[in-house]
């Protein structure tokens, strides 16, 4: 979102309200009275309504100003910005099974389980990454799609931040989720593509095996 003028030569207008004040004080400071007796002057001293003899002046102010930036022309848009970039698509498939919940690391001095360990791997990842399309792919007993090819990184980051164990049926569906990945590219005409699988088990659920889903990876464009 943006906001300029279109003709801002005419915003030096507005040093012509100080210049108007000046010489309306000026003007009022002239026409005052000397009074013979303090009684007297103490009787004509103005009320809380007299302050109305000066909305003249202020509404001739307003308008100065008014017309002013009316001159000016504001104007408030949108700007876009586009490029091309040629990168690398790559999908990333995580493998949320209750296996992972294995708290058979250190990380930091702290001990941490399977899936926090990979978190912990895939977001430097991520954020090293500049100009390349990833997905996030997390599987179990079935495969789905956690986040599309994007270059948003900061969405694809939170996404995997609510990555955890539990979101899909116990199981390892490998092959599930080889093809999966494999349907979010086959959209693009990206020269270099890639999944990264982390798992840590054997395959035991789904309807199509590793082995399968791999030749069809190294086939099928």
């Amino acid at each position: 979102m943006s906001f300029s003028f279109q003709n801002p030569v005419f915003l030096l207008g507005l040093l012509l309200g100080p210049l108007y004040l000046y010489f309306y004080l000026r003007g009022r400071k002239a026409a005052a009275v000397r009074f013979s007796s303090v009684r007297i002057a103490k009787e004509l001293a103005p009320g809380p309504g007299s302050i109305l003899r000066h909305s003249p002046a202020a509404l001739r102010l307003l308008s100065l100003v008014f017309l002013v930036l009316a001159l000016a022309r504001p104007r408030q848009g949108i700007r876009e910005t586009r490029f091309t970039a040629e990168g690398i698509e790559i999908v990333i498939a995580i493998d949320v099974s209750t296996s992972m919940l294995a708290e058979d690391f250190t990380w930091g001095g702290e001990r941490m389980n399977r899936l926090e360990v990979a978190k912990e791997v895939i977001a430097p990842f991520i954020r090293e990454r500049e100009g390349d399309r990833i997905g996030l792919v997390v599987f179990a007993g079935r495969a789905y799609t956690q986040c599309p090819l994007t270059i948003d990184y900061g969405i694809l980051l939170d996404l995997l931040e609510k990555v955890e164990i539990g979101m899909v049926e116990d199981g390892t569906a490998i092959g599930s989720a080889i093809v999966t990945g494999l349907n979010r590219l086959r959209r693009t005409e990206a020269e270099s593509q890639i999944i990264i699988l982390l798992t840590d088990g054997e395959n035991n659920a789904g309807k199509i095996d590793p082995l399968t889903a791999s030749r069809m990876a190294s086939t099928w464009r």
